[in-house]
């Protein structure tokens, strides 16, 4: 067995969609990057990734790459979870917690799971999102931005 670890930060601005797990989250800002901004979708690329030893996102889909501007993340989890069957490794379970102080996401943590599974062929139960505020403490907590955090173990 394997482990990694992931984390994605981006900042909330006005004239994005705010994409969370590939589920558009209806909100007043989204998140800003190069690609579509998914936090959750990166942290948990980047805990396969270094699971696998792989790096992370930044190797495999620089921002410095025009063919990846406003790409969906969900397709790159897609061919993540390929370069780790590729190696020989199996996606055993995912855990990740979303950090923001709004909007409220329980009621689309559902359809986040259902992607992320659907995405690297795995059950729904080998998939746990969670979400939690910062009490209005730090760049999240006062609304500037969206973290994700994530846990991944995998095997050979």
């Amino acid at each position: 067995m394997r482990i990694g670890h992931g984390y994605d930060v981006h900042r909330l601005v006005e004239g994005r969609r705010l994409i969370l797990g590939g589920v558009h989250i209806p909100f007043e800002k989204g998140l800003y990057g190069h690609s579509d901004a998914d936090v959750l979708s990166h942290a948990i690329m980047d805990a396969l990734l270094g699971a696998g030893g792989f790096g992370d996102i930044g190797q495999m889909f620089p921002d410095t790459d025009k063919k990846y501007k406003d790409a969906d993340s969900l397709e790159l989890l897609c061919l993540v979870g390929k370069r780790l069957s590729q190696a020989g490794y199996s996606v055993s379970n995912i855990d990740a917690t979303i950090v923001a102080q709004s909007p409220k996401l329980l009621p689309y943590m559902p359809k986040m799971r259902e992607n992320i599974a659907f995405a690297l062929g795995l059950a729904l139960a080998d998939i746990n999102i969670k979400a939690t505020t910062e009490e209005h403490l730090g760049f999240t907590g006062a609304g500037q931005g969206i973290a994700a955090h994530c846990v991944a173990l995998i095997n050979n």
